[in-house]
């Protein structure tokens, strides 16, 4: 199958690459630096590399790209700098999550694309009665004054819960929450939950970034597992 990744160069986009590959997949990745995509990206025939940002794709550009594709998997996020979170584009994985998923349904496949989407375990599935404490709402509260990447995270999510939901004609959906995500250099045990089983502020879980690259990549690629996860928000956490 064809996927496209965005958010491709990241620190856990850059796993889930690398395990499509491992698996013979072919890929597409969006990148607005291609020099300083690893080597051995540039000579994998399997792997075409399109230098660009994502957001600043007309909309004839995005569904060229997404036409050939069965899955668009999605690891953007906000780098870590005083811009990275407060300047623009405030909702960089909203935005992209919309603007892709308008791509797909204007293709008008023939057959369901996968979306899947990285998240956090810091927001809430709410198709599901997730217990939350008092203390923790209030934290995320503060978060979403605070912090613009949290409410983006949430709004990514919640579009595709209530813009596409469980029954669209053209596009399924996961949204994969990771807890704290940490790095490792092979692929470990890990366990997934329909839901957190500890709380994301006061006893926040681990979680590699190479086995969410692994979950995300065994998603879009085994039948199976897809339709056990496919419209929810599954939690990872390392064993």
């Amino acid at each position: 199958m064809t996927v496209l990744v965005v958010g491709a160069s990241g620190a856990t986009g850059s796993k889930l690459v690398e395990q499509l590959l491992v698996q013979n997949q072919n890929v597409k990745v969006i990148v607005r630096s291609p020099e300083k995509v690893p080597d051995a990206w540039k000579t994998n025939d399997n792997l075409q590399i399109i230098a660009a940002s994502v957001l600043e794709l007309t909309d004839t550009e995005m569904r060229n790209i997404v036409h050939d594709c069965q899955a668009v998997a999605s690891c953007l996020g906000h780098n870590l700098t005083f811009k990275g979170v407060y300047g623009h584009p405030r909702r960089l994985v909203t935005d992209a999550t919309r603007r892709l998923c308008q791509a797909i349904v204007s293709n008008n496949p023939q057959q369901p694309v996968k979306y899947v989407l990285m998240n956090t375990t810091g927001n809430r599935n709410r198709d599901l009665n997730e217990p939350i404490s008092f203390a923790q709402k209030c934290v995320i509260g503060l978060l979403r004054l605070l912090l613009p990447p949290h409410v983006d995270n949430e709004k990514a999510a919640d579009y595709l819960r209530t813009q596409i939901g469980q029954d669209h004609q053209t596009i399924e959906w996961v949204a994969v929450r990771p807890d704290g995500l940490i790095n490792e250099d092979t692929v470990t045990d890990y366990e997934i939950h329909a839901s957190p089983t500890r709380s994301a502020i006061f006893n926040a879980g681990k979680v590699s970034r190479i086995n969410v690259g692994h979950f995300m990549a065994s998603l879009i690629t085994n039948e199976n597992l897809w339709s056990k996860w496919k419209g929810q928000m599954p939690v990872i956490y390392s064993k």
